[in-house]
């Protein structure tokens, strides 16, 4: 994965999210400044051992009544998305919006999932809430979430999109932008958190100068809302866990 692949993680909040290490040494070792944290993740390694924490929503959450499909605007996913207390132990921070640009897979079934991996997930939300997430334990796990505002119909075309991109590129694709050209190796289906009306989940393993990088998005949708949640581990190539606690909270926030 080159480093085009790393700022994009950086855009989302993941790599600022390791503090330092190897692959941050990488970068300025390529003459690129380290991205600064996020304020609630200064400190954190994404660890899939890290995401065993009993997480629970807050019982006495309500919906701000996406599922009956009404577009939301921008302040309503601000008051929607997860705040600090909605999930036992996980804290709530701000998370600046991915810079223009990103990524292109080279090929085109394959774009669905480097728009997601931009931030950008498409057809584009008419408004959009990005946050960082992270749990108790050292600010472990470290996870990036974005609402999408899009109505029933797009909503539901890009979960469509995502899904098929995810077969059709299980053998994997590169892609352009940024600094250079990134190496996916390949594309494999996760078993989905049942929340919302429509959920899918998968993993996406880049390659970082010979290291396997494994990113896991989960999507749940709820009416004419999308959450997407991402996660990574920069350590050890195992799959990270996404604690289920957080699609179940958000589910419940938008209903």
């Amino acid at each position: 994965m080159a480093l085009a692949a790393v700022t994009a993680a950086l855009a989302l909040g993941l790599m600022g999210a390791c503090g330092g290490g190897e692959h941050s040494d990488a970068k300025e070792a390529a003459g690129e400044a380290p991205a600064t944290p996020p304020p609630a993740a200064s400190s954190a390694t994404p660890s899939p051992a890290a995401s065993s924490i009993a997480a629970t929503p807050r019982p006495d959450l309500t919906g701000i009544g996406a599922s009956d499909g009404k577009v939301l605007t921008r302040g309503e996913l601000d008051r929607a998305v997860l705040a600090d207390g909605d999930v036992s132990g996980f804290r709530s921070g701000p998370m600046d919006a991915p810079p223009p640009g990103g990524e292109t897979a080279d090929r085109s079934e394959c774009l669905p999932l480097t728009a997601v991996l931009n931030g950008k997930p498409e057809p584009l939300g008419k408004a959009v809430a990005y946050r960082q997430l992270v749990g108790p334990e050292d600010d472990r796990p470290a996870v990036s979430e974005f609402l999408t505002a899009h109505g029933v119909r797009d909503a539901s075309t890009l979960l469509n999109r995502v899904r098929a991109a995810v077969t059709a590129c299980a053998d994997g694709f590169t892609a352009s932008g940024g600094d250079g050209p990134s190496k996916y190796t390949g594309v494999k289906p996760l078993s989905p958190v049942k929340a919302g009306d429509d959920a899918l989940a998968y993993q996406l393993t880049g390659d970082f100068e010979g290291d396997p990088v494994p990113l896991v998005f989960h999507l749940v949708r709820v009416g004419g809302t999308v959450a997407t949640f991402y996660t990574a581990n920069f350590e050890n190539g195992a799959t990270p866990q996404m604690p289920p606690a957080l699609l179940a909270a958000q589910a419940a926030k938008l209903t």
